[in-house]
């Protein structure tokens, strides 16, 4: 299984970012994917996650109504569209998947991770 992460890069506040993940190596139709951070010195938090079907989705509140997450079953590929951009979202962005709902996957712990992206923002 991988998880192939991509997207990240330096933005000023106010700025706009797209992730995305590439699954590859088995289905994911069963399988919510989403999205952690970790910023410096804190712990992974988890951002948002969305059902394979894309019927459900599910954001921390501090994302909720600046990121949205998204995905395209046809080439296997998860977004996560980043607008408003603020310094307090400058962490290493990593693609996961577990077996579940996207509300589920803010408190287990998912199957699988990807290498992370870095998202940088400027003040």
């Amino acid at each position: 299984v991988q998880l192939q992460a991509s997207g990240g890069g330096m933005v000023q506040a106010g700025g706009s970012l797209r992730l995305s993940c590439e699954a590859s190596g088995r289905t994911f139709r069963s399988y919510a994917m989403g999205w952690f951070r970790q910023g410096p010195g804190m712990e992974r938090e988890f951002v948002a996650a969305t059902t394979w079907s894309g019927s459900s989705t599910y954001y921390a509140d501090s994302v909720k109504g600046r990121f949205t997450i998204s995905r395209d079953p046809a080439k296997n590929t998860v977004y996560l569209e980043m607008n408003s951009l603020e310094p307090e979202d400058t962490a290493v962005y990593h693609c996961a998947a577990g077996f579940g709902t996207a509300q589920a996957m803010a408190v287990m712990s998912p199957d699988f991770w990807g290498q992370g992206t870095q998202v940088t923002v400027s003040s």
